[in-house]
């Protein structure tokens, strides 16, 4: 078995993962956003955190193992320009993901309880919210320049 070939598809695989999984969920949670109807928000944010722990924080740690591995048996130099650009940009959307995650989690917090209590959403639900929107872009336009990247290798 050609070991190369094999972790170089769970690479494109995991990162079809992080990519399509992040896209997917931002797409659900974001239009539930605008639902008058607390359980429809509420059903988004728990399935969102959900996704995340069983698809994208797999994909995350799969993607600079992987990577690495690929870099070295493929005989690439770790300091190509075109790898210095993704491992930057891989940490840049890794860093707008994390507090990501921590907002999603305080929103379900947020939405359960309103929902559980019959209460209004805190006003601190808006911000993070808008704060999760903003942090999504960084991410996603580092993810496409990735993918470029890989695809190209043009520096």
């Amino acid at each position: 078995m050609e070991w190369y070939l094999t972790i170089k598809v769970v690479h494109i695989v995991s990162s079809t993962v992080l990519f399509g999984t992040g896209l997917g969920i931002a797409f659900f949670m974001f239009r539930s956003h605008f639902s008058e109807h607390i359980q429809e928000k509420c059903y988004a944010v728990n399935n969102t955190v959900l996704a995340d722990y069983l698809f994208t924080f797999p994909a995350v740690v799969l993607q600079p193992l992987t990577g690495a591995w690929l870099v070295w048996k493929g005989g690439y130099n770790w300091t190509d320009t075109w790898l210095i650009w993704t491992y930057a940009l891989y940490l840049l959307a890794s860093l707008c993901w994390i507090p990501v995650v921590w907002i999603q989690i305080q929103l379900r917090t947020m939405l359960n309880d309103s929902r559980l209590n019959n209460i209004p959403l805190p006003p601190k639900y808006r911000t993070l919210f808008k704060i999760w929107f903003i942090l999504g872009w960084p991410a996603f336009f580092s993810l496409i320049l990735i993918f470029f990247l890989m695809v190209y290798k043009p520096i």
